[in-house]
């Protein structure tokens, strides 16, 4: 006959069994804790240089592409600072596709699929691509970071949808929240969009409002706009290059009523993106006419192949006192030029 086990043995090897469970799970959790240290330690190592895209042109404005990093010396605030990193300008990017899908771009989406579509057979195969887009339904992934230019096709031709209010900073801030996830690699946002964000619509409202007829055209500050000063922090702190594609939609110039308060409006968020494209070291494109959507594109994706990533380590990297630190560029031979962003604020 079979015998069983007492309910005391039982309870003997129950408890002896949590002890083995618990031993193995320490085991487990031990070298899991050391690996996570690490990788903080480098995060806030990586985190405390200064990442800059820069462009180089001859006197002819055509891009040099065959320089080396002892072809650089970089100054911040007037102070020669050694080089830490450098990347040539065919290393692969990380970059964000971002499509503005809110009604005012209801008219022309074809026009933007088509665009945005021609503009990955001029990337780098290895360029990883995500797709964001942002309506009146809020902010939306499409796509997350690949290199398979099929998925990315589908995710403009067919998930790319909406109507409705335009939250343009909150998915620039969502693209920059994914783009910190890529590490190392350069980074960049493509970004399609007439500017015109609703809350800082709103905001620039309420300032108008308060404002006399003649200080109607001064009275909006587009620098000070908190939602912009976030997206300018991120991308010196992450080392992303901003891109605005700047539909017609949002031009102060082609308004069909020039009524001040709204000419304004617009105006200040078109400055907005330049402003963005200027900090960032990276370029607005106007797009006067939406035949030439897939040419600006074009030169987008040939801009992101002309770009050196250099990074190095400012003089005091602790001190966040919030004050302007100029950044400064220059080329051993005196027959070119070099761009990037022109500085940071140590927040």
């Amino acid at each position: 006959m079979t015998s069983f086990p007492s309910a005391l043995s039982v309870s003997n090897l129950a408890r002896q069994a949590t002890l083995v469970l618990l031993f193995a799970a320490l085991l487990i959790a031990i070298p899991c804790g050391i690996h996570a240290q690490q990788q903080d330690e480098t995060i806030i190592t990586d985190t405390s240089l200064v990442q800059l895209n820069v462009g180089v042109v001859d006197k002819q404005g055509h891009p040099v592409t065959t320089l080396s990093s002892n072809d650089f010396a970089i100054y911040e605030d007037g102070v020669r600072r050694p080089i830490l990193h450098f990347e040539p300008t065919d290393a692969p990017f990380s970059l964000v596709l971002l499509l503005d899908m809110s009604g005012s771009t209801i008219n022309f989406r074809q026009q933007i699929r088509t665009a945005a579509t021609r503009f990955l057979d001029a990337l780098s195969p290895e360029d990883r691509v995500a797709v964001v887009e942002f309506s009146g339904k809020g902010v939306k992934s499409l796509l997350g970071f690949t290199t398979d230019r099929n998925k990315v096709a589908y995710a403009i031709n067919v998930l790319a949808t909406g109507a409705g209010e335009t939250p343009l900073y909150d998915a620039l801030k969502y693209s920059l929240k994914e783009l910190a996830h890529e590490g190392k690699r350069r980074k960049a946002i493509v970004a399609l969009t007439d500017g015109l964000d609703t809350e800082a619509r709103n905001s620039d409202r309420a300032i108008i409002s308060k404002a006399s007829n003649a200080e109607v055209s001064t009275a909006i500050k587009a620098e000070a706009n908190s939602e912009v000063v976030s997206v300018l922090n991120t991308s010196d702190r992450e080392g992303v290059t901003i891109f605005p594609l700047a539909l017609p939609s949002g031009d102060p110039t082609r308004l069909p009523l020039p009524d001040p308060s709204i000419t304004a409006m617009y105006g200040a968020a078109r400055t907005r993106l330049q402003l963005m494209a200027d900090r960032t070291g990276g370029r607005i494109h106007e797009i006067h006419r939406l035949d030439d959507l897939a040419k600006l594109y074009a030169q987008v994706a040939a801009e992101l192949r002309s770009l050196y990533t250099i990074a190095y380590q400012p003089p005091n990297p602790s001190a966040r006192d919030g004050k302007w630190r100029e950044i400064r560029v220059e080329i051993a031979r005196a027959d070119l030029v070099a761009s990037t962003k022109p500085g940071y604020f140590a927040r």
